[in-house]
């Protein structure tokens, strides 16, 4: 159980803290509620305490659970690419992996965005996962690991930075 200004995390819409518990008749049933305000757009949730866990409330990483997540993002061997499956079907298994409880599931996300980006330029919709994924990973790593969330921006990223220099000499042999 959650109390009262606890940081907890709630899948796909990141860290929220714990405002208030509260009792509320809900279809002629008393139920009680977590009422939850997620930090980075300010949107209150009411979620059922009976029902926290089955929705995937969880308390946010400590740090060391954030340093695995960091080190899980720098292993590439679990890199399958884009090859033999159409974008939709990607995109659906990520849509479904961004709303999981389990925050290695969105690095997963971010990590093969990142990675097939290397080889081919993102959609607008793969782009848009991968700002999702960068938004939950950074802010709940920037309270896991003690720092700011653009810290945690530049941690991540700078995970990738070989995939990014490798694009910027793309860039600059294509203007020659």
């Amino acid at each position: 159980m959650f109390s009262v200004g606890e940081l907890v995390v709630y899948p796909a819409q990141g860290v929220g803290k714990v405002e208030a518990i509260e009792e509320q008749e809900i279809g002629g049933v008393k139920t009680q509620l977590y009422i939850v305000r997620i930090l980075s757009n300010n949107v209150t949730l009411m979620v059922p305490i009976a029902n926290a866990e089955n929705v995937g409330l969880r308390p946010v990483y400590d740090k060391e659970e954030g340093e695995g997540i960091l080190e899980f993002l720098k292993d590439r061997s679990d890199f399958t690419g884009y090859s033999g499956q159409n974008w939709n079907r990607r995109y659906r298994e990520y849509s479904e992996k961004l709303k999981s409880k389990d925050l290695k599931d969105v690095a997963y996300v971010l990590k093969e965005l990142y990675l097939i980006s290397k080889d081919k330029e993102l959609s607008f919709g793969e782009r848009r996962l991968l700002e999702q994924a960068m938004g939950l990973i950074s802010m709940e790593l920037s309270y896991a690991l003690g720092v700011t969330q653009s810290e945690a921006k530049r941690k991540v990223e700078e995970l990738f930075v070989d995939i990014f220099e490798v694009k910027k000499e793309d860039e600059e042999a294509n203007k020659e």
